[in-house]
């Protein structure tokens, strides 16, 4: 594991440029009137935060754009990008621009929907099949298509592979949508996957560091404005590009099994959502009583029912990202043999 000077730089830069652009960003989505519409199922300390900006995901994007412009100029390392740091700026902006769109539509529509599931679920396999197709094209003999699972034990999985990764992209995107559901939340538990991902990165993408400590630094300077009472949200413009970077990241950087640890909590939300959808169907759905096996669904609305307050449930889900971050930097050395 290594801290490169210049990636530290890029944090340092990404969390200034945040702090300064997030009181004109916030002002101008004032302006703009582009007010959040809470759900009506939300528990009801949520309600307060109806009107609350959204789309602060802007900020991120803005972030990192600027971040990284700043590096092109300074750091010769960096002229050109990589075709590994190109492919993964670009599914980033791609979901940001799926998740400005869908919430656009929710702002125009005064409601908690924006675009239809399938609408969505339409842009997110366009993007992943873009980023699988330059992958395959792009692939490197004994190499690509190989899962590392412990230190120098891997196995090519061939074209098998491209299906999961088209997975991990649709999964993680999603996972980190429904996880945006509480002040502070999302934001926190992205800083410690990309740190996670870009310490134990393969020494063949050594631009992809930079990207992730970047991306790291703009999440920390949100989360000036995003924490408890949030003065912002990312909304989906945020939320979604950060879950499609992790796996982007993930992929190339040849940790599709570590990610599955640094996303942790991000994992356990959508799994609790799909528990409580198959459970509730398969016992007779809405005009039969189906059964749920959570108060509310995510995971973290759950906690909300019990009684814990909303800065418990951020705090109590970022320690479980802590520790999953800690596990996963202690078992790295043993799992890749670059490090």
């Amino acid at each position: 594991m290594r801290l490169d000077p210049l990636a530290l730089g890029a944090f340092l830069i990404a969390f200034g440029v945040a702090v300064v652009l997030g009181p004109r960003v916030i002002s101008a989505l004032h302006r703009l009137k582009f007010g959040q519409n809470i759900n009506e199922d939300a528990p009801e300390g949520h309600r307060k935060k109806q009107g609350t900006p959204t789309m602060g995901g802007v900020l991120l994007v803005l972030s990192l754009l600027v971040t990284l412009t700043i590096g092109v100029l300074a750091a010769p390392a960096l002229r050109p990008f990589s075709g590994a740091l190109a492919a993964v700026v670009l599914v980033f902006l791609a979901h940001a621009a799926l998740g400005f769109a869908d919430d656009f539509r929710k702002i125009k529509s005064g409601k908690s929907l924006g675009l239809k599931a399938r609408e969505k679920l339409a842009g997110q396999v366009v993007i992943a099949l873009a980023f699988v197709g330059w992958l395959c094209l792009t692939a490197q003999p004994n190499f690509t298509t190989q899962v590392w699972l412990w230190h120098d034990q891997h196995c090519d999985l061939g074209w098998f592979y491209y299906p999961l990764a088209f997975i991990l992209m649709i999964g993680l995107s999603n996972s980190a949508n429904l996880t945006d559901g509480l002040d502070g939340l999302a934001g926190g538990l992205s800083i410690f996957t990309l740190l996670g991902l870009s310490l134990t990165m393969h020494l063949n993408f050594p631009q992809l560091p930079l990207f992730g400590f970047a991306l790291a630094g703009a999440c920390l300077g949100f989360l000036w404005f995003n924490a408890h009472p949030a003065k912002v949200f990312m909304g989906d413009t945020g939320s979604l590009a950060l879950g499609s970077s992790f796996a982007a990241m993930a992929i190339i950087g040849k940790q599709e099994v570590l990610v599955l640890l640094y996303a942790l909590v991000f994992i356990l939300e959508t799994v609790s959502v799909l528990i409580q959808v198959s459970v509730f169907q398969s016992t007779g759905g809405k005009l039969n009583g189906g059964r749920r096996v959570f108060l509310m669904t995510p995971i973290h609305h759950h906690f909300e029912k019990l009684g814990w307050a909303e800065t418990q449930v951020v705090a109590r889900f970022w320690i479980i990202g802590v520790l999953a971050l800690v596990l996963g930097l202690v078992l790295a050395p043993l799992m890749y043999v670059w490090l």
